[in-house]
């Protein structure tokens, strides 16, 4: 992920980040033990901010940590936090930490993605899930949102797909939003232009059966559930997703571990049973 660095001052860049916050100038001045005089200053030019206090206005109003050193740079300062890629060796713990984790996760899915929703790991209940999708969309590098979407990946397989496709689209758009990636701008309109996939006519069977009333565990949705069809049945899956708290790397920032939760006693016990332990 490449971050734009505009022909403009860091004072306006600050603002921006403010107001997209909807945070005023007093309150930012209060979290950052400043005055909204000098807020005001730094975002007009008036004043040049210090190196501490680029970082300490940038965190608080969350901006992410790639952002942060873009503030840095044009603001005459460098850089603050590395960018060290997974495949470092200074990153392998890290990396077996991450394998550990989607292990012991299995049989459920679970999956690690970067800022732009490339797969950095994933494991068997992942793999598992798409058997079927043709090798084109499975040579890396590997992106869990063209995966999903894609009318030749899950999309085709997934029962609710207008409501889980709109559920991931309005994610990516709160992305973009925070990050203000290109990339990930570009990736937007392509999964967001994909066609809607041709879907078989007939009932969907669950994976304790045919029809979804009276599963066994089954109550009042808490979450909206991804439906996907998988060797004739319908399995049912909320899902979470992870970062890491106070990462002081731009990758580490940007890696995301989801993980998917049966929603029913039937799906997990599919998995139980198709996913080797």
């Amino acid at each position: 992920m490449t971050t734009v660095l505009p022909d403009t001052g860091v004072g306006p860049l600050l603002r921006d980040w403010r107001e997209q916050r909807r945070i005023s100038q007093l309150e930012l001045a209060l979290r950052a033990d400043s005055s909204a005089r000098h807020i005001s200053f730094i975002e007009t030019g008036r004043s040049r901010p210090s190196e501490d206090m680029v970082l300490r206005l940038a965190e608080h109003l969350d901006v992410p940590v790639r952002e942060r050193n873009a503030l840095l740079v044009i603001a005459g300062y460098a850089p603050r936090y590395p960018q060290t890629p997974l495949d470092d060796p200074a990153m392998a713990s890290l990396r077996e930490s991450l394998e550990r984790l989607l292990t012991a996760y299995e049989p459920y899915p679970a999956l690690v993605v970067d800022g732009t929703y490339g797969v950095v790991a994933a494991n068997r209940g992942v793999s598992l899930l798409l058997e079927g999708v043709p090798e084109k969309l499975l040579a890396p590098p590997l992106n869990a949102m063209r995966l999903t979407l894609h009318p030749e990946g899950l999309a085709p397989r997934i029962v609710n797909l207008p409501e889980w496709r709109a559920d991931l689209l309005a994610q990516m758009d709160r992305q973009i939003a925070l990050v203000r990636s290109p990339a990930l701008r570009e990736l937007y309109d392509e999964v967001a232009a994909y066609p809607a996939p041709a879907r078989a006519d007939g009932p969907a069977r669950t994976a304790g059966g045919t029809g979804g009333a009276g599963r066994e565990g089954a109550g009042a949705a808490f979450a909206l559930p991804m439906l996907l069809e998988h060797g004739g049945r319908v399995l049912s899956f909320v899902s979470s997703i992870a970062t890491f708290n106070t990462p002081m790397d731009v990758t580490v920032a940007e890696l995301a571990i989801e993980t998917f939760l049966p929603a029913d006693r039937e799906t997990a016990a599919y998995l139980h049973a198709h996913v080797p332990s």
